[in-house]
């Protein structure tokens, strides 16, 4: 429905009599998201927008939004949830599952043929024709899509999973997604099942369908959708029973509150975006930064409340809360040079991090231990968009290669008696160049020698005696507060000698020794 652009008609805040209305209707709607839950999905005091708008083949659709975000949009009187509400309540619709390489189709508009949908051990979600669904991919919970049930599971079974399974009305991708704030799905692991369990257990393997022949509707051509053999990790990013043991489970709440504060911060909330809603940083961007398996629950941690969080998270100078409009607080500072930042981490360790995170989470190919499978935090580190939904598996050098080529670069440089300096970017080399000068003369140029802890004027005046040549020191072109010492002649060797035997820098470091004139040549 918003695979391409719609229409806004009107944007307008709500009334206080229709936000009522409207938290009534939703827990008509949705009986299983409780009480407490709806005034968390609509709170009392928090501006609610409705927007008007019309599809790009005329629907009239009324899309509710909070701090930036469609939470709900309503058609033909029917209440639906966007993905962004799934994200925070996953288990409000039931769930089926399909292919990472299906979601592409999908966003373009296609809707889900059966032969996409992967049928669990334990069996499919039971419904009846026309019930609201959401749609998830392998090895990740966080639904990607909602859409309407074409026919009752039992229908769905009897046909041999063919035929079309589902009309799909919204998607994480699409127009509506978009009018967020753009967010990714978290990583929520699938429900844990009895490792004895089995396909061949639970369900006829013809039911399974042809999955190489999987086919998509809603596209001009039905083209075939090929995909590599794949299985649900059921134990992904679990903690492990020795960590749940080793501490309570509130102080194992605090540091999950703490990780995903942090995280969110750090990764998803720039400047521009101050002043923020608090309710707007713990659902759009925290929840969405919990790792694979956990579930972030506040009223679990010693605080109990948001609030009361972040009121410690103000005293430790981290963020400034104001209530900007009354009962709606907003963070509207963020000391982003605070020492939660900056930490550094060498190639080896980055390599280490990695390969433990497969190992632990079941990542590596059964068939190939060259191959790692990408879950969807590696996919957000390492894939290009393009290859987000087609790239299901690497190896493992591509793996570390792409992950380290993605960091920041830094480099430290430690003098003796003093602290390390550490700085952003690559760590240029000292460049010696020979230059051409008029009436054929040669001179040598040497610049970055600030980096490496060297004064280029001291370097000049040696230079200068042993040499016997006249130096110049001039500021070095496209490098700001840099110094380039120019040599009458060329004397490389000379410089070599000096770099590498009196200041012993590795010859790592030196670029254009090879440079110098060859015995027996002036």
């Amino acid at each position: 429905m918003f695979a391409k652009a719609f229409r806004v008609k009107s944007n307008t805040a709500i009334k206080g009599s229709d936000r009522r209305k409207l938290r009534a209707d939703v827990t008509a709607a949705f009986p299983t998201l409780g009480t407490d839950r709806v005034s968390e999905l609509i709170p009392g005091k928090e501006e609610l927008n409705v927007v008007k708008l019309y599809a790009h083949k005329g629907d009239a659709v009324t899309v509710y939004m909070i701090g930036g975000n469609p939470i709900l949009f309503e058609l033909e009187k029917n209440l639906y949830p966007t993905v962004y509400t799934l994200w925070s309540y996953p288990d409000l619709l039931p769930a089926f599952t399909t292919w990472p390489l299906v979601l592409e189709k999908l966003v373009g508009g296609a809707d889900l043929m059966l032969p996409g949908v992967v049928v669990p051990p334990t069996g499919l979600p039971q419904v009846q024709q026309g019930d609201l669904c959401a749609i998830a991919l392998v090895g990740n919970r966080a639904p990607v899509a909602i859409g309407v049930a074409a026919m009752s599971t039992t229908q769905m079974l009897a046909s041999g999973l063919k035929g079309k399974g589902f009309s799909v009305l919204h998607t994480y991708q699409d127009h509506l997604w978009k009018s967020g704030d753009k967010s990714s799905p978290p990583a929520i692991a699938p429900l844990a099942m009895n490792p004895t369990d089995s396909n061949e257990e639970k369900v006829d393997p013809g039911l399974h369908g042809n999955l190489s022949s999987l086919t998509l509707e809603g596209e001009e051509e039905n083209r075939k959708v090929h995909h590599p053999e794949a299985s649900e990790d059921t134990s992904s990013g679990a903690l492990s029973q020795d960590s749940q043991d080793s501490k309570p489970l509130q102080e194992q709440m605090d540091e999950l509150l703490h990780q995903c504060f942090l995280h969110a911060l750090k990764s998803r909330v720039k400047k521009a975006d101050l002043p923020l809603l608090t309710s707007t940083l713990l659902g759009s961007h925290m929840f969405s930064c919990c790792p694979e398996g956990q579930q972030l629950d506040i009223k679990k941690s010693s605080y109990k409340k948001l609030s009361k969080f972040l009121q410690h998270m103000q005293q430790e100078q981290i963020v400034q809360v104001k209530e900007l409009s009354k009962g709606v607080e907003s963070i509207v500072a963020v000391d982003w040079r605070h020492p939660r930042k900056g930490s550094t981490l060498e190639g080896g360790e980055v390599r280490r991090i990695v390969i433990d995170y497969a190992k632990r989470n079941s990542l590596v190919d059964a068939d190939n231990r060259n191959l790692v499978r990408l879950d969807p935090i590696l996919c957000d580190c390492v894939l290009e968009k393009n290859e987000q939904h087609s790239v299901t598996k690497l190896p493992w050098d591509d793996l570390l290669t792409r992950c380290l080529q993605n960091m920041q670069p830094a480099y430290q440089v430690t003098f003796p008696g003093q602290e390390p300096i550490l700085k952003k970017g690559k760590l240029s080399p000292i460049d010696i160049t020979l230059a051409q000068k008029a009436y054929n003369k040669k001179v040598t140029v040497v610049r970055n020698l600030e980096t490496y802890g060297l004064d280029p004027c001291s370097v000049a005046a040696t230079l200068q005696q042993r040499c016997q040549a006249s130096t110049i020191i001039s500021p070095a072109p496209g490098a700001k507060d840099s110094l380039q010492v120019q040599i009458q002649g060329n004397q490389i060797h000379h410089l070599g000698r000096l770099l590498l035997e009196e200041y012993r820098l590795p010859g790592k470091y030196i670029q254009g020794l090879e440079k110098a004139p060859k015995p027996g040549k002036k």
